[in-house]
């Protein structure tokens, strides 16, 4: 048996091109599985600089996009056209208990700070990625939040807050929708799954770059219980398991879900991808595995994404 000892994630992630990261209001928790683990700061010296640097090189349609998980709120502004973060990324932990009220007034703060960095008019809609269900603008499930999120009219609370255009989505299909327009999935037809790891286990499945949305595939279950509480990151972390017993547990979850829908692709996201090589070559699974591209930041991109299509939907 291994006796390796666990690594500890940190909440250090350098950002896509120029970008440094910010944390706002609070110190990010330390074992937050939700962060990149083992990443080097880099980026410009100063918030600042990193703004008008990433402004500079990629102008173009902005909206802000907001990653709601079981353990931090992590937000940014997006270049839409680039799939660019054009602001710093800021963090602040979930409150506990997560109850809607207080999960709104700490992402109304962060958006609010992010709005008057880059200068933003009331136009410039805001995307919320949500861990659970989310059918028109309502969230239906809330496996790992306050249970006060059960069929609640999310998209309208928050827009009466933040005073601009909200919509909601499922975080991991925001993260999944990024991958694919600018990541690890672009150009990849067939079936692809993409896989969130983080608090719990996100999955997206597309077919021909198509989203299915809601696919909760983290609360199969796999020996009588949930699969996400013995594969996703923070069922490492917990475990305190080494990552070739973890990779075991993973395999299980992932060859479950190869052989009800045989995919071409996995790609997998969260922070734990940026130490993808501790466990993709451990994996069984017939299918293509490869770590996605942009990494921690997919699920503040895609909800950014999915704000912009749903305000220039037709009708």
């Amino acid at each position: 048996m291994e006796t390796e000892t666990p690594d500890q994630p940190d909440d250090t992630e350098a950002a896509p091109e120029v970008l440094a990261e910010a944390a706002v209001a609070a110190e990010p928790d330390a074992e937050d599985p939700d962060e990149a683990e083992g990443a080097e700061d880099a980026g410009p010296a100063t918030a600042e600089e990193a703004v008008a640097a990433a402004i500079a090189v990629a102008p173009g349609r902005l909206a802000i996009g907001v990653d709601i998980g079981g353990s931090g709120i992590k937000a940014a502004a997006v270049n839409l056209d680039t799939g660019q973060l054009v602001s710093t990324r800021h963090r602040v932990p979930t409150p506990q208990p997560s109850a809607p009220a207080a999960v709104i007034d700490a992402t109304a703060k962060i958006v609010r700070s992010i709005a008057k960095e880059i200068a933003a008019g009331p136009e410039v809609a805001v995307g919320i990625g949500y861990p659970g269900v989310v059918i028109d603008g309502a969230t239906k499930t809330a496996a790992n939040m306050d249970h006060g999120w059960l069929d609640f009219d999310a998209d309208a609370a928050f827009e009466r807050v933040l005073k601009r255009p909200v919509h909601l989505v499922n975080d991991a299909d925001a993260a999944g929708v990024a991958e694919m327009r600018f990541g690890a999935g672009v150009g990849r037809m067939g079936t692809v799954f993409t896989v969130t790891l983080g608090t719990g286990f996100g999955s997206a499945l597309f077919y021909n770059g198509q989203l299915i949305p809601n696919l909760e595939l983290g609360h199969m279950e796999i020996r009588g219980r949930d699969a996400e509480r013995r594969s996703s990151a923070a069922a490492r972390v917990k475990r305190s398991l080494s990552w070739k017993a973890w990779a075991m547990d993973l395999d299980e979850h992932m060859l479950a879900i190869e052989k009800l829908f045989s995919p071409k692709l996995f790609i997998i996201g969260g922070g734990v991808s940026k130490r993808s090589e501790n466990f993709i070559p451990r994996l069984t699974v017939r299918a293509d595995v490869v770590p996605a591209k942009l990494l921690n930041s997919a699920g503040i991109v895609g909800a950014a994404m999915a704000s912009d299509e749903r305000e220039h939907q037709p009708g």
